[in-house]
């Protein structure tokens, strides 16, 4: 993380982890400006990821975890599998970059808002009946949140690879950036 998350007010947990959630957010935000959405869908390595791509999946896997948690998941289309959901890591249509980014802070203020209006933490969910789950188990709001952090920060650093493999930006010069301050010795 290149950015400093301040610390908690006492005993605000659900503060810190959105705290800690919002500076992933945040690297994989940075590591679209100045793009366009040709370069931002551009694939300077041998996998398939480009920057619009891991946007679309972040705001995606943040959607889908937060609707599971608030009982809003659409069921699976009869004989629909993971492996048959496309375009998850490509923005297809009328999809940008803006309309994605936008998107996701939709979702950012919603999971946000159904976080603080939990009346616990402890309150679970079930997770969904997939390969890689355990049948039948359930997991809590803390764990949803840990495992939102851990996807994102994931992603983050995908997202730093691919913007210096594009034009050489790494993560402190776009913190600069996005501050309106010179990049040079003093970040360094």
């Amino acid at each position: 993380m290149v950015v400093h998350v301040d610390p908690e007010a006492r005993g605000d947990e659900r503060g810190a982890l959105l705290a800690f959630l919002d500076a992933e957010r945040g690297g994989i935000r940075r590591a679209l400006l100045g793009l366009s959405d040709q370069a931002a869908a551009t694939r300077p390595s041998a996998s398939e990821l480009s920057l619009s791509g891991l946007l679309k999946h972040v705001r995606l896997t943040e959607q889908s975890w937060l609707e599971r948690a608030t009982g809003t998941a659409p069921e699976p289309a009869e004989g629909e599998t993971y492996a048959d959901q496309e375009h998850g890591y490509e923005l297809v249509g009328e999809e940008t970059v803006a309309s994605e980014l936008a998107a996701w802070e939709a979702v950012a203020r919603r999971t946000e808002k159904f976080i603080h209006a939990a009346e616990t933490l402890d309150a679970t969910f079930a997770l969904p009946d997939a390969p890689w789950f355990p049948p039948g188990q359930r997991v809590s709001l803390r764990w949803l949140l840990l495992r939102l952090i851990t996807e994102t920060a994931r992603h983050a650093g995908h997202a730093d690879i691919i913007r210096e493999s594009l034009d050489g930006a790494v993560a402190f010069e776009l913190v600069a950036k996005e501050r309106g301050e010179a990049w040079g010795e003093e970040w360094g």
